[in-house]
């Protein structure tokens, strides 16, 4: 048989080869971060609590380290992550938690938290998506882990577990200095539902 018969059976495993090698990268698991050991990104966001009305900027993260939510209440994941972040404010009580309300409505957001709890020390409103362009973020829930001069030290993309919080984010802080309890008692999940009126008027 020609060798030229093999070309379309050639061609046609290189587009396999490749297709293959795209699925794998669209993982965004596998993806590291483009900001990973550089600075947090310069922005400017209101706060979803109203706060003073002057906007949040890139310097009030400085100083400590924060851990960067990135959530919304229209993100199953991020309703079932958010009882591990109430267990690490629990466990971490000094560090900062920064929540970045992304692609949501405002009003649903404060509701969200009433109803569950609200480990945050504030969040910013990121309506249009912008902040979230800057971070490079592909959905909700991604965490970023900041040192005190504002450098990210590492990011999460999907939910924040009980395994991330030990094997990742714990160490990381102890070793910026950060006193972590590990024998606090935690809040347990489901420990405080909302009321049935309340839930309602939150979205899933």
């Amino acid at each position: 048989m020609r060798p030229a018969l093999f070309a379309p059976l050639a061609l046609f495993a290189v587009v396999l080869a490749i297709g293959y090698i795209g699925f794998q990268l669209e993982d965004p698991q596998r993806l590291p971060s483009a900001l990973l050991g550089k600075p947090f990104p310069a922005f400017a966001a209101p706060r979803l609590d109203g706060g003073s009305g002057a906007l949040v900027r890139r310097e009030d993260l400085l100083g400590s380290p924060v851990l960067v939510n990135v959530w919304a209440t229209w993100c199953p994941t991020c309703r079932a992550e958010h009882d591990e972040l109430l267990r690490i404010h629990a466990a971490a009580p000094t560090l900062r938690i920064i929540g970045v309300n992304y692609k949501d409505d405002a009003a649903k957001a404060r509701r969200w938290l009433r109803a569950y709890g609200d480990p945050y020390e504030f969040n910013l409103v990121d309506l249009d998506g912008a902040l979230g362009v800057e971070l490079g973020v592909y959905g909700a829930p991604e965490t970023f882990l900041l040192n005190p001069e504002g450098e990210v030290v590492f990011k999460q993309v999907g939910a924040v577990t009980s395994d991330i919080w030990r094997q990742e984010l714990a160490p990381r802080l102890a070793a910026m200095g950060m006193r972590v309890d590990d024998g606090a008692e935690l809040p347990e999940v489901g420990a405080a539902p909302p009321s049935a009126a309340l839930e309602a008027d939150v979205p899933a």
